[in-house]
């Protein structure tokens, strides 16, 4: 698959996603759960194997930390589109 081929389909499949309420609130609601369990085993599950390494450590949580800000932007393009939609549906 070429390059703007590729990039062509992941637009296509972003803007079904952003465009659809159901869809966007269940994927959503699957990065969010993905943030959890990052967070859980993180903590919990390779906590050992994370003190063990600063380079480890370091890449994991900054690895969280940007998921989470991406599922943070995601609820506010979700409110934001929510906020849209009802607007629209009054006129």
């Amino acid at each position: 698959m070429s390059h703007s081929s590729w990039l062509s389909t992941v637009i296509s499949i972003s803007r079904a996603i952003l465009h659809d309420r159901k869809t966007r609130r269940k994927w959503l609601s699957s990065a969010a759960f993905l943030m959890l369990g990052l967070f859980a085993l993180g903590l919990w599950g390779i906590d050992d194997w994370l003190e063990r390494s600063l380079i480890r450590f370091s890449l994991w949580w900054l690895g969280v930390a940007f998921h989470t800000i991406v599922v943070m932007l995601f609820a506010l393009y979700d409110a934001l589109a929510a906020i849209r939609e009802e607007r629209n549906q009054m006129k």
